[in-house]
């Protein structure tokens, strides 16, 4: 083939396939662009960026919708067959289901967190720009984690995701504590970015490819043609390092010593981002990873041992990380006196949560132990996972919105400062309430559908023999940390409902017929929703996982 040929092969492929599909990054890196114009222009400085910013995430959110909605197999396109399965840019990126559904949950986060900014008054007029741009950057980074399929793109779309991250962890000028977690997040970033990098050579330089399927292929034919020991040796320690990188994004055990300091440093509003949408990411890559080693269709016995074995050893690894993270993010949740610093444990403990989904997942895919059966488990699996990640946008970003919303009329994030303000401001406890609750996993509430989902992907996993240990151990952790979580969680609640308010309070009460109280009830009111008529949200889970299938 000569260059020419080449040439219009990219061209063609470029116009006609990969960017129709790439619509929603588009408007983002648009968007980030327009916001530069705004803050060079004189004439453009006139403009709240606040508003720019919010029409170009609707038109990503819109777009995604419309991709979401498009797409064979999906709830509104039912048709036979395999999933739907396109490359991008030459096998950087994937489209599929689980794509199109991360990209709405991010997107769908962006349309909800900037008024909430807004109204929260954080940032100011000033640092507004500056502030949406590191916004859209990390998101647009996001979007590219849920959608690679190549290793230098992880890498890439990582450090695209974390970089306006640490800017934004210390956008508070002037406090010490904001500068000091920025400067931890970057630190510790840093290194972890550098341990993944190396693992990714390793990896690479074993199976010859960083393309994602190429590599799963690779590595099944090394692993049935009996790899040499220092071979497995690197693969198991380049895999290793690769997860290192997604256990600090996902605030995992025992790679999460930035996030509590962190989110008390940083704004209730960063904190919110990170909390979700950084968390929805690491998940969706961490998935797409596991899940990505599948054998090829028709391959034999040894290929298909081979693959099982690796697939063991990725779901032993993660669910080890589950197990710790759910523990220590509990445990540590208990003796917190700042909102914010329990709300960090609280997403740590979630992960772990996320992670034992991961680990079914991984465990039941492919065509090895299970077969079809646990080939469709894991489409289950993975389904639980994406649900869960639905409620946990509403759960989590309402649950910073009223603290950073009571952190403008009480002038203070303590838990203490709580007290007694169900005299004051009863709708906004009630809201709280359901919040917490739901954080629980106590029905009928969102949070017990999503948590139910997962623990229930992990018991069909023990029912197909599936890591039948590994799951069981999961799946009495995971019950055992949903008893713990009760006693931090209901202790706010509490302090709310029964404690005298201080005598020296003199905030004004925040209703719910207001603004902020709009928006809160906004949030929490999916929380009540979906813990009953969940059935459309979990019909788009399960599409998105059915690329595990």
């Amino acid at each position: 083939m000569n260059l020419g040929v080449l040439l219009t092969d990219l061209v063609s492929d470029t116009l006609n396939v990969s960017l129709p599909a790439f619509r929603p990054e588009a408007c983002l890196a648009v968007t980030v662009v327009l916001l530069l114009l705004c803050r060079m222009l004189p004439g453009a400085r006139l403009l709240h960026s606040s508003w720019v910013a919010f029409g170009g995430v609707l038109f990503a959110a819109a777009y995604a919708w419309a991709d979401l909605r498009s797409l064979p197999g999906s709830p509104w396109q039912p048709v036979s067959g395999g999933a739907f399965r396109e490359e991008l840019f030459g096998g950087l990126l994937v489209f599929d289901g689980f794509t199109a559904y991360v990209r709405l949950i991010l997107t769908g986060f962006l349309v909800l967190y900037i008024p909430f900014t807004k109204l929260s008054g954080i940032p100011g007029r000033e640092e507004e720009t500056d502030f949406h741009v590191l916004l859209l950057g990390a998101v647009l980074g996001m979007c590219l984690m849920a959608s690679a399929n190549h290793l230098l793109m992880v890498f890439m779309a990582v450090e695209m995701a974390s970089v306006p991250s640490y800017a934004l962890a210390g956008f508070l000028k002037g406090r010490k504590a904001a500068s000091e977690a920025a400067l931890k997040y970057a630190v510790y970033g840093a290194g972890a970015a550098g341990i993944m990098l190396y693992g990714i050579s390793l990896l690479g330089g074993v199976l010859g490819s960083l393309h994602l399927p190429t590599m799963a292929t690779k590595l099944s034919a090394l692993l049935a043609a009996g790899s040499p020991g220092g071979v497995t040796t690197a693969l198991m320690l380049g895999g290793l390092m690769l997860a290192v990188g997604l256990a600090f994004k996902l605030s995992a055990v025992p790679f999460h010593f930035w996030c509590p300091d962190v989110f008390e440093g940083a704004a209730a509003e960063v904190g919110a981002f990170l909390s979700v949408a950084s968390k929805a990411a690491a998940v969706a890559l961490a998935i797409r990873l596991g899940c990505g080693l599948t054998a090829p269709s028709g391959s034999d016995a040894a290929v298909l041992a081979g693959l099982a074995d690796a697939r063991s050893y990725a779901a032993h690894v993660i669910g080890l990380l589950a197990v710790l993270t759910c523990t220590l993010g509990n445990l540590g949740a208990y003796g917190q006196t700042n909102m914010k610093r329990m709300l960090a444990y609280s997403t740590i403990a979630h992960a772990g949560y996320l992670m034992i989904g991961v680990a079914a997942a991984i465990a039941l895919g492919g065509a090895g132990t299970a077969g079809a059966a646990g080939e469709g488990a894991a489409r289950d699996a993975v389904a639980a996972v994406a649900f869960y990640l639905g409620v946990y946008l509403f759960m989590n970003l309402a649950a910073f919105a009223i603290v950073a919303l009571l952190r403008n009329v009480l002038r203070s994030e303590e838990i203490a400062a709580y007290a007694g303000l169900i005299q004051s401001s009863p709708g906004i406890v009630v809201a709280m309430g359901i919040v917490l609750v739901s954080l629980i996993g106590l029905p009928p509430l969102a949070g017990f559908t999503a948590k139910f989902l997962v623990f229930a992907s992990a018991a069909q996993a023990i029912t197909l023999g599936a890591e039948k240990p590994l799951m069981i151990v999961l799946l009495a952790v995971g019950g055992l940390n949903t008893v713990f979580s009760l006693v931090y969680y209901l202790r706010v609640l509490a302090l709310m409902i029964f404690s005298p308010p201080p005598a020296d309070r003199v905030a004004e009460p925040l209703p719910l017929v207001s603004f902020p109280g709009a928006l809160v009830t906004g949030l929490v009111a999916p929380v009540v929703v979906f813990g009953v008529f969940f059935a459309g949200l979990y019909a788009c889970a399960r599409f998105a996982g059915g690329f595990a299938s």
